[in-house]
């Protein structure tokens, strides 16, 4: 089976999780309901990208059991709808707020870059480092840090945000250092690298080695 058979089956199964948390509990307060539109609306829309600009990375073949343990893992993401609609709390217009305008800033970054990238490589190879990836060499684990983060702040729970910040340790970092590794085989990365940052925007070019004009991955 390939990766993304459990990555896809989890955003799929996202939004009738929510629901049946909802029914479950007896809980149709807004928080859920938000909360449903946000995150079940998210994994909808990712088997939507899966389909017009897939991920190669999801597309590599793994043994049956390493996609149940990756399956199982993602389950943690779950953790946040569950305290939220389980323990009835009652977020506040202002966390409402808050948590929509993260998430929409992280469904922008994520996907909008996901594509320049995919539709880039897809007609030219090589490095990436204008448009979403100018100033960052990974704007698309920024924004998908961004959706959790506004799920994690709906829930107003410690928890999903220590869950999220393992992800980041544990899978998001390793993943871009690794990319970095990759992309170092091209003469230009160097200067690219110091005037971009790993997963926030560098906002001021390094004075040493002036701003790069070329394009990232």
């Amino acid at each position: 089976m390939k990766i993304k058979h459990s990555i896809n089956l989890h955003k799929a199964l996202t939004f009738l999780f929510i629901i049946g948390l909802m029914i479950g509990y007896d809980n149709f307060s807004i928080g859920p309901y938000i909360y449903l539109a946000l995150h079940g609306t998210y994994g909808l829309m990712w088997l939507v990208k899966d389909r017009i600009y897939p991920d190669k990375q999801w597309e590599e073949e793994m043994p049956l059991s390493i996609g149940i343990l990756t399956f199982i893992i993602l389950l943690l993401y779950w953790v946040a709808p569950f305290i939220l609609i389980s323990s009835k709390s009652q977020p506040s217009p202002f966390w409402i707020a808050l948590a929509v305008s993260i998430n929409i800033w992280g469904v922008f970054l994520h996907y909008a870059s996901d594509s320049q990238k995919y539709f880039t490589l897809k007609y030219r190879r090589g490095l990436i480092t204008e448009g979403f990836f100018a100033k960052c060499r990974n704007t698309n684990y920024l924004g998908e840090i961004l959706i959790y983060a506004g799920f994690a702040t709906l829930a107003q729970h410690w928890l999903p945000f220590l869950i999220l910040i393992g992800f980041i340790v544990g899978i998001f970092l390793p993943n871009m250092l690794k990319k970095d590794q990759s992309l170092n085989r091209y003469p230009e990365f160097e200067a690219y690298k110091n005037n971009s940052g790993l997963l926030l925007p560098q906002l001021f070019p390094s004075n040493s080695q002036g701003e790069t004009q070329i394009s990232s991955k």
